[in-house]
């Protein structure tokens, strides 16, 4: 069985959509309850970005360098 390291080197090799298609599914096989609302907002934000990203509005980066941003930022 591949380890939690490999799942996720994987998934981030995936182009875009089909990590947003796998985040998706992800977060759908969880159960925990969930505000509508919340749910809601968080698909329109997500397929906006989506939307974004398709029509060259926003350039996407690698997820390892948007983690190292993140990890700066949080350093800081």
């Amino acid at each position: 069985m591949a380890s939690v390291q490999q799942v996720m080197k994987e998934a981030l090799s995936l182009p875009s959509a089909l990590r947003a298609r796998l985040a998706e599914k992800l977060v759908e096989s969880l159960e925990f309850d969930i505000d509508e609302t919340l749910q809601t907002r968080w698909v329109t934000e997500a397929k906006k970005r989506r939307d974004e990203i398709h029509s060259g509005l926003v350039q996407s980066i690698p997820g390892e360098e948007a983690l190292t941003q993140v990890r700066r930022l949080l350093e800081s």
